[in-house]
Formats: C-alpha cells, structure tokens, sequence
C-alpha cells in the first residue's frame, strides 16, 4: 500500500505544501475555505501525518521515551501504568523499551529515543552509575527518574524515603515483641537495597537488638529466590520469627516455602514485604506490605517531565512521595 504523503494532499487540494504543513499543525493563518477543503481531502485520503517529520519543523515530536527494565515485572508494569495515563492527558504519545537491567543495552535505548527525537525520557533502573549520569548530562532533553535512586540528585527523581519505610516495617515488627527479625533483600549492588538495609539495621540497633549477618539474605526479587531464602533462614542457629522482605513475588516465595514445610504464616513466621503490588492479594494469608505507590511514582514522574519538558519553573526536582504499611494477614494484629 502505498503511503499518501503531503505532497499527494496538496496537489490533491490544489494548494501548497507549506499550506498544507499548517492546517496539519494548526496554525491559524489559514482562510477557512482553504482549511476545509485541505482538511476534507486528509480526510478522504486517509493522510497521517509523519509524527518525526512533524518533529523536525516544529523541533517537538509530543512523544517521550520510557526505558523500562522488565515490562513483565508487576512492579513496573504499575509504575508505567501511571506514566502512560499522564502522557495521555498531555497529549504525549509514548515509545516503551526494555532495557533487561543491562548497562550497555540502557546507555544504547537512551540514544536510540534521543535519535528518535523524544521531547523526553523517564528512565526506570535499579543501579544508576556515574555513566549513566554523563550521559544524561549529556542529553538535549530533560530527563526524569521513576522509581530509581540517582545518589549524587543530579537527576531529577521520583522515589518513597526507603530507609524510612524498612525502618518502620521492622520497627512494627519489634512493637509486636520479636527480637530475631529476618530480611531478605533484593541485590545488594543496588542503592536502594542498601536504603532498606540501613533503616533495618538502624531500627535494631535503636531497639538495642543485636543485628544477625545470618538474617540477612540476599534475593534477586524473583519467587524462586524468596523459597531459597526461607530454607536458608531456617538453617539459622536461631531461627527467625519474623520476616522482612524487600520485593512481592520474593515475599509470595518466603510465604509458600514456609507453608509446605508445614509452618503457619503468623503463628510460626509474620512477613512484611515491600511495594504492594496486587501480589500481596493473591496469597492466603494476604501480606502485610509497605505500600509504596507504584501508579502514583510513575504519574508524578511523568507529570514533572511535562514541566520539565515546557521548560516551567520547578521547585523541587527531587520527589519523595509518602508510604505507609497496610496490615494484613500476614502479620498478628496488635
């Protein structure tokens, strides 16, 4: 099939491309008979306008570049769920990519959109390095962080406080008597993961409790890693009757493992996890959850890319939205 281009549309009409050009992009100096009859043959021959040639006059593309690590993961799926209905609102048309968590594939999907002529980028990535950084410098568009801690704050951001949020799950586990608090963790590399580590650790030591090397494990957020954390925890000199654990599908894997080696989830083991994605719902005993809210990080992102984008003055570029822990059954109620 063949693409109708401007060129067809203005001979068509009878009118210059130029014409042409500004009835698509509105602009008013256009008589309104000429509009009409432009608009009426777009219409019977079915004429799209090319969005990056549209780009190239105008030097905006409305689209903005999401670089993703796992479109197949929950979590981001929330998060670019709440991106996506924002850049809708604003009119943004939206090009997804999956950077897998890979360093060199990331810095290539960022040239890649930047090619692409993205007016632009929020970026989601668990290890923001001192490349990453350069390269954003480096960009002739904004760019924006969701969900993703850049240490120096050169970038702008949208997080929760993790230290804070580890911080008071553990600390609820201590009010409800436990001193032999577990935590498995995502990837230690991670900034993140070493916020949540920090605020469990200093919840301890507050409460004068000794902080276990043991009790510390290490996940790669997937389920099948949460099931090999609880058979290590439970090697434990001390076992530990309470559980940490920094990701959903990771705390489903710790529930179940606990569960066919026949222990009861609260009675035996309470489990806090972290994000509440609609995992912790899915699960009997229903988890208790740092709720970290994954729709509402993306639509904050998003909406302070469009500021960033319109060149409006922005307070605060750094973002800490609040988070709270949802009691569920995972958990003995006080």
């Amino acid at each position: 099939m063949n693409t109708i281009t401007i060129y067809d549309v203005a001979r068509e009409a009878n009118v210059s491309m130029a014409t042409v050009s500004r009835v698509v992009n509105g602009n008013p100096n256009v008589k309104p008979t000429t509009r009409k009859k432009v608009l009426e043959v777009i219409e019977r021959l079915g004429y799209r306008p090319n969005a990056v040639a549209r780009g190239l006059a105008s030097k905006k593309t409305t689209t903005v570049g999401v670089i993703i690590p796992d479109i197949s993961s929950i979590f981001f799926a929330e998060l670019a769920r709440g991106i996506e209905d924002i850049a809708t609102m604003y009119k943004y048309n939206i090009i997804l990519s999956n950077s897998d968590q890979n360093l060199d594939k990331e810095l290539h999907l960022l040239n890649t959109m930047l090619g692409k002529q993205v007016d632009g980028i929020v970026f989601m990535g668990a290890n923001i390095t001192e490349d990453h950084v350069s390269e954003f410098k480096k960009s002739p568009v904004p760019i924006v962080l969701a969900g993703s801690i850049e240490e120096t704050n050169q970038t702008p951001s949208v997080n929760i406080d993790y230290e804070a949020a580890a911080y008071d799950a553990t600390k609820s586990f201590i009010e409800n008597g436990h001193k032999h608090i577990a935590f498995v963790v995502g990837p230690d590399v991670e900034p993140i993961n070493v916020l949540k580590v920090n605020g469990y650790k200093r919840a301890l030591q507050e409460n004068n409790l000794q902080f276990e090397e043991g009790y510390l494990v290490e996940g790669d957020y997937s389920y099948d890693s949460g099931i090999e954390a609880f058979d290590r925890l439970i090697e434990c000199e001390k076992k530990p009757t309470a559980i940490m654990v920094g990701a959903d599908e990771m705390a489903l894997g710790v529930v179940h493992a606990a569960q066919d080696k026949g222990y009861s989830v609260p009675n035996e083991f309470e489990v806090v996890s972290f994000d509440n994605t609609r995992l912790t719902l899915m699960v009997r005993p229903q988890i208790t959850t740092i709720v970290q809210p994954l729709y509402d990080i993306g639509a904050v992102a998003m909406r302070l890319l469009t500021k960033l984008m319109d060149k409006e003055e922005v307070q605060d570029t750094t973002v800490v939205l609040p988070h709270r822990i949802e009691h569920r059954q995972s958990t003995k109620s006080k």
